[in-house]
């Protein structure tokens, strides 16, 4: 595999910067995760944390040198997060737990595969449009899918910044897993908090892609987030991705990474972090479970009625 990758992020006007973000890679497979605590519960940051730590462990255990079941490696790493923040929330007897939104994307083979859980998004560009983008977790989003909301409200709306869906809540997640998709040279994966997608328009974002490298796109929009947004911005956030052909020369200004330079049976990550003892088994959901799970997420989505607030 060849591609670039380049990351960014800003505190903005908060206190903490509670959106995490990082990758690994095998020779083989390339994991992209993103994580935005929610700041209107408990230590956001930590479960931010704690997700991206359950996900990049679970990858470097099955990514041997790729992951044999990606979907089920996507759900189970998901389902594994949560667990592990609600164990962090009863070790440290805390009056609730904490919440995060958790966007992942998997790239082997040439194909992405994406999940998400909230409002952290992902974006497929390709010379400088946007291909597919996943759906917010959000009261707007439903409403606009229901019918009952045009979508140029989206970006008004005073219900924008509640989510239905996150890692981390007393509710079982519902994670949102993706088509496979097959990459072509000069491709971009990026992912990116609510920071910078509420703030700049899609078709600057596009636009940004499209007309330079990762490596200069992607600060240059951060950048140009948080001073848009002045001393309310949020924390802005983005990790991008471009696919390289393995006969095409790099892009030249950094960032370009050649995997089959790593040994096989090696795993290099920006993700460090502690084996989780609870994560033995952690990919052992058996069908009944994941079944049961995916008619509790339904009942609760046709209520509406759990809703909570990432502010």
């Amino acid at each position: 595999m060849r591609f670039s990758i380049y990351q960014e992020s800003l505190i903005g006007g908060r206190k903490v910067n509670q959106d995490r973000m990082g990758y690994c890679y095998t020779r083989d497979a390339l994991l992209m995760l993103l994580a935005d605590g929610m700041g209107g519960h408990i230590q956001g940051e930590v479960a931010a944390t704690i997700a991206m730590q359950t996900m990049s462990a679970l990858f470097q255990e099955v990514a041997v040198p790729h992951v044999k079941k990606p979907e089920q490696f996507l759900e189970d790493g998901m389902f594994a997060a949560h667990r592990e923040i609600h164990r962090y929330r009863a070790v440290n007897n805390l009056p609730e737990s904490p919440r995060t939104t958790l966007v992942a994307c998997l790239v082997q083979h040439g194909t992405a595969l994406w999940a998400h859980v909230g409002d952290s998004r992902l974006y497929w560009m390709r010379r400088g449009q946007i291909i597919a983008r996943t759906r917010d977790h959000s009261r707007v989003e439903a409403l606009i899918a229901q019918g009952r909301l045009d979508p140029a409200e989206r970006d008004t709306h005073p219900d924008r910044n509640k989510l239905f869906n996150c890692i981390g809540a007393p509710t079982i997640p519902m994670i949102d897993i993706g088509r496979p998709s097959l990459l072509q040279p000069g491709d971009v994966i990026m992912m990116c908090s609510d920071g910078l997608w509420a703030v700049l328009p899609e078709q600057a974002l596009a636009a940004a892609i499209g007309g330079s490298t990762v490596v200069r796109a992607v600060p240059e929009m951060v950048n140009a987030a948080a001073a848009l947004a002045g001393r309310h911005s949020d924390n802005v956030t983005a990790m991008a991705m471009m696919w390289e052909d393995d006969g095409q020369a790099g892009a030249g200004d950094g960032g370009l990474i050649t995997t089959s330079l790593v040994p096989l049976g090696a795993v290099t990550t920006t993700i460090h972090a502690p084996r989780h003892a609870d994560l033995e088994g952690a990919d052992q959901f058996d069908d009944s479970e994941i079944e049961k799970a995916i008619a509790e997420i339904r009942d609760a989505i046709d209520k509406s009625s759990r809703l909570t607030h990432k502010d």
